[in-house]
């Protein structure tokens, strides 16, 4: 579904009559980044020139081939004319008694005083590329890459083939004494210590750059934390009364309520009382994900230990950290340095992106988030107890009492919450309303899930289990719960939630409703797919790779309501195809005007990849979307005012460096600054070695559909944030504004 722009104005609320048209001038040299001044949008800065036509540049289609017939990708940070960045922070410098992480993610800046703050910054991943070749140039230690990668290569040569085992080494399992394991648990360790949360003070100078400030405050939590230190993360909520069982189905790790760590944090969300939360994403690469039905997890053995130069995974398993203890939503509070986070399990385990966060006094308080996997759903957690004042830090404690739900969309564009308890009926949607015609469903009694195929298969699965109080077990109501929220994402397929577009980033705007990120409507074997009644592309493609921006709206505004209303305020994809120039997006953000932002997150493959006039791949069959997004270059910065006459239209704000994601936008309060972390320079390709370039031909197409070759000058690799030649790529913190030190914007 896409909106015309009359229906769009209409529904953020503008009037037809601010709804002009822009003028433009025309385009300046190729060598110039920017575009010339939109006169009517008084955007306030000039929009950069990305590597396609848009709408909005109001060019003819022959100007557009002439225009774009050439284009050349900077390793850099690509900001409008009048714009800088600093970079505050990078991977490896000291933080606290650590080190800065890796793959930076979700920010949050919160304000001490006049010119000072907070930032918390999440550490997702480490990119195996670039991070063991450059690790030891970086960090100053030698961790025996190429030893540990053969002794795992002798071990999944030896070992017996298993189907149910993915390729590997179980560390675990050897004894303490072996060489071998020790060289993993080195390696491991340094991978997670890379990993988790980190708090830094900031000070803004008179000139307007913001710099680190040494304070107590200053600390890490790591992916280990607690296995050294003592600084174990607390719990709250059901799942806890799964944690502390000596005895269960699968595996436990005798530690209790405590947890070892946190990590693949991505994104997060930041409360009004000044705590911040951080969302554990992708923890199946780290940790068995399957549980039983009580709860406990698979032995670590289902994760095994695995490195090649490409791919480091199954950091877990030497540790034997427990998988049901990951994929939480953690929150720290940055201004108490005693606080190492707390995990929140009325949340729910799942693959957590960001969370919204609503809090009315009065009223429930109300988290919303997705789980960033093909199928994933979009859930509510609502407390029990309700918000006296929003800004009390009291409000911590109403996460530990509450029900978790999850969305069921309507194609009609309605829709109600199912709460994730014991009595919801089990109600699956039918694998024939999947784009992939698969559902993955909790398996009984092995534990687990299976992959439902046909309806007769989920019929079945129905009359055997009535309940949710059918499919999981617990010696009291409090373990029974757990064991759901453990489980939260089957469950919710379970009951019939709606298996969505990889929901990534769910912000509150200003008028209370919610803003949606979904990055990708494609297929996975394992996960699963989107629904086929809710999501398909502008031209009835059920299997839409380029990503939508979803607006909910609350029955009556009720943070506590059971049903809402949805539409797509803007579709990704090319011009041409009904797209709006973007291709998957993912973190938004609003400003202190009120304007959202948006980033994307294209895959560091698919990045300026060559595409053939005749747009088909060398067998002759048509390149697939995923294949075509190299069309749309690096990943991208776009800002949409939501009000006056340039509401609703998109306008591309930077560009970020080889093969990065930009991620984690978050606004001072001023206005003055944007924060913005820079993730996985030269993720597939590593270090560019001696300013190595490339020429690739690209079919791109007109707005109005014609195709035409560009001749695209790509780097190989990449240097920053250092920009010298062979210079490492690490992920950085930056802080982007005005070289007047004026507002970011005009509108």
């Amino acid at each position: 579904m896409t909106l015309s722009r009359r229906h769009l104005l209409f529904f953020l609320g503008a009037t037809a009559g601010a709804a002009a048209c822009n003028q433009l001038r025309p385009f300046g040299s190729q060598t110039n980044p920017s575009i010339p001044t939109i006169t009517t949008a008084n955007l306030g800065f000039q929009p950069v020139k990305g590597p396609m036509p848009l709408p909005t540049h109001g060019l003819t289609s022959d100007r557009q081939m002439t225009e774009f017939s050439q284009y050349e990708v900077v390793d850099d940070l690509v900001l409008p004319q009048g714009f800088t960045y600093d970079v505050i922070a990078t991977w490896g410098e000291p933080l606290g008694d650590s080190r800065v992480g890796y793959n930076n993610d979700y920010l949050s800046f919160l304000e001490t005083s006049q010119d000072k703050g907070l930032l918390t910054v999440n550490f997702e991943y480490v990119s195996a590329v670039p991070w063991l070749q450059t690790y030891q140039q970086v960090i100053g230690k030698d961790l025996s890459f190429e030893a540990v990668k053969q002794g795992v290569e002798a071990a999944v040569k030896a070992a017996k083939p298993d189907d149910e085992l993915p390729p590997g080494l179980n560390a675990y399992a050897l004894p303490d004494g072996n060489p071998l394991k020790a060289q993993v648990k080195a390696v491991c360790r340094e991978a997670l210590i890379d990993q988790g949360l980190g708090v830094m003070a900031l000070q803004r100078s008179p000139e307007g750059q913001w710099r680190r400030v040494s304070a107590q405050t200053d600390r890490r939590v790591t992916g280990i934390s607690g296995l050294e230190d003592g600084r174990y993360l607390k719990t709250t909520g059901p799942a806890a009364a799964v944690f502390r069982k000596t005895k269960g189905q699968g595996y436990v790790d005798k530690l209790g309520d405590k947890i070892i760590g946190t990590f693949q944090n991505c994104a997060g969300g930041t409360t009004p009382w000044g705590t911040v939360l951080s969302g554990e994403e992708n923890i199946q690469n780290q940790v068995p994900e399957p549980v039983y039905a009580d709860g406990t997890s698979f032995d670590p053995k289902y994760r095994p230990f695995f490195q090649t130069d490409e791919e480091l995974v199954g950091l877990g398993n030497v540790f034997g950290l427990a998988g049901n203890k990951y994929g939480w939503m953690v929150e720290i509070d940055p201004a108490n340095p005693n606080d190492y986070g707390t995990k929140h399990t009325w949340l729910g385990r799942y693959r957590h992106e960001a969370v919204g966060v609503r809090v009315v006094a009065g009223k429930p308080l109300v988290f919303y988030s997705g789980c960033d996997r093909r199928g994933g759903h979009l859930y509510k957690f609502v407390s029990k107890g309700t918000v006296q004042d929003p800004t009390s830090k009291d409000n911590s404690r109403l996460l530990s009492d509450g029900m978790l739900y999850a969305a069921r969309f309507n194609a009609d564009g309605t829709g109600r919450w199912i709460p994730l308890t014991m009595t919801t009926p089990v109600d699956p949607v039918m694998p024939t309303m999947h784009a992939g015609a698969m559902l993955p469903l909790p398996q009984r009694p092995q534990g687990g899930v299976f992959k439902a195929t046909d309806d007769e298969e989920v019929e079945a699965f129905k009359r055997t289990y009535k309940t949710l109080g059918d499919l999981y077990v617990g010696n009291t109501p409090e373990e029974k719960q757990g064991a759901i929220l453990i489980d939260a994402h089957f469950a919710a397929n379970a009951v019939g939630a709606t298996c969505t577009a990889r929901p990534e980033d769910t912000e509150i705007s200003p008028d209370g409703s919610l803003f949606i990120t979904f990055t990708s409507g494609g297929i996975s074997k394992e996960d699963g797919s989107p629904d086929i009644r809710i999501f398909r592309g502008p031209d009835g493609n059920t299997a839409y790779e380029y990503g939508w921006i979803m607006r909910l709206t609350e029955e009556q505004n009720d943070p506590a309501a059971r049903s809402f209303r949805w539409t797509m305020l803007a579709t990704g994809g090319e011009p041409a195809g009904g797209g709006q120039g973007f291709a998957n997006p993912d973190n938004l953000a609003f400003d202190p005007r009120g304007n959202l932002w948006m980033v994307t997150d294209m895959s560091s493959d698919k990045m300026n990849r060559a595409i053939a006039a005749n747009r088909l791949e060398p067998n002759g069959v048509p390149v697939t979307q995923s294949n075509l997004r190299g069309v749309f270059g690096n990943n991208s910065i776009w800002f949409m005012p939501m009000q006056g006459e340039a509401a609703g239209q998109l306008f591309l704000f930077g560009m970020g460096p080889m093969e990065t994601e930009t991620t984690g936008p978050f606004f001072a309060p001023d206005n003055k600054t944007l924060f913005l972390s820079v993730q996985h320079p030269g993720e597939t390709t590593g270090v560019r070695r001696n300013m190595a370039a490339e020429e690739r031909a690209i079919a791109l197409r007109t707005t109005d559909g014609r195709i035409f070759e560009q001749k695209r000058k790509v780097p190989v690799g990449s240097n920053w944030p250092g920009k010298n030649t062979n210079d490492p790529p690490k992920p950085a913190i930056v802080a982007i504004r005005r070289q007047d030190q004026a507002e970011l914007t005009a509108t």
